[in-house]
């Protein structure tokens, strides 16, 4: 956290323990065959834990903006 200057620490999950209580890692099709990955979501998560809101399939390059309307 304080060698990336940033207010929060970033989760790394390889053993995908957290992708699996989210439900985001789900079967996916990769050049016509199945294979395991990541289901982009966005969570606006409170200071309490709990899920205020989930964004599902979210497109990266709208997402920002999205969250910052529900920061408003």
């Amino acid at each position: 956290m304080e060698n990336d200057g940033l207010p929060f620490a970033l989760l790394s999950d390889p053993e995908t323990d957290v992708l699996q209580a989210y439900d985001v890692w789900k079967e996916r099709s990769m050049f016509g065959k199945p294979a395991m990955g990541i289901q982009r979501s966005t969570y606006l998560i409170d200071e309490e834990g709990t899920i205020v809101k989930a964004f599902g399939r979210v497109k990266t390059k709208d997402n920002a903006g999205q969250m910052l309307k529900e920061l408003d």
